[in-house]
């Protein structure tokens, strides 16, 4: 009969016990991941895009114009035409004026309030119809590109009336705070403002 090799199968079982024990320890206790200020605002900015909010347009431009003299129109000088046009409004928050401040397990964002980013008429879009022909009066470059001015502010006077600052800040905060939350973030507090209080 071979003989049994009693400090070999203590040496295996202790081995085996301690495996365990350290896995189990791993398993019930994960190790904990430390964030500080520059990974979160890098984490932050990735989230930029998906925070802006767009408001789509599509609408009809009237312009009407004539020579005046004292104010009173002098006939055969009216001018005309109708564009219709696609665009949009896009607003969010300027990320690159985002400020965080991290201590233990609770983050500190400012962040600058929301505004209008951009305004476009998309030139591809624009049909003219119902145009004018007056030698007296040509309509000229200009008059176009003078109506879709003054159509891009209206349309960015709408967008704000309709809340798309008040959309584009909620939108950024709440991805914000879902995604600190994600990287472990007990206490996530926001302020509407660049300098940065201490927490401390």
């Amino acid at each position: 009969m071979k003989k049994c090799n009693i400090p070999a199968i203590v040496f295996f079982s202790t081995t085996l016990i301690l495996a365990v024990l350290l896995v189990i320890s791993r398993v019930e206790n994960p190790p904990q991941k430390r964030y500080d200020t520059t990974t979160v605002l890098n984490k932050i900015v990735q989230v930029k895009e998906l925070a802006t909010i767009r408001y789509n347009y599509s609408g009809v431009i009237g312009f009407e114009d004539s020579y005046k003299i004292l104010n009173v129109k002098v006939p055969l000088t009216d001018k005309f035409f109708l564009l219709k046009y696609n665009g949009y409004v896009k607003a969010g928050v300027d990320f690159g004026n985002i400020k965080a401040e991290v201590y233990k397990e609770t983050v500190h964002v400012s962040m600058p309030k929301a505004k209008v980013l951009d305004t476009v008429i998309d030139e591809n879009s624009v049909k003219v119809y119902n145009e004018s022909y007056n030698s007296f009066n040509p309509i000229k470059i200009a008059d176009y590109n003078s109506a879709l001015t003054k159509e891009k502010r209206t349309m960015q006077e709408d967008a704000v009336k309709q809340g798309i600052l008040r959309e584009a800040q909620n939108q950024s905060q709440l991805l914000i705070k879902s995604l600190l939350e994600e990287m472990g973030f007990k206490e996530i507090r926001f302020t509407e403002e660049v300098v940065m209080p201490q927490l401390n």
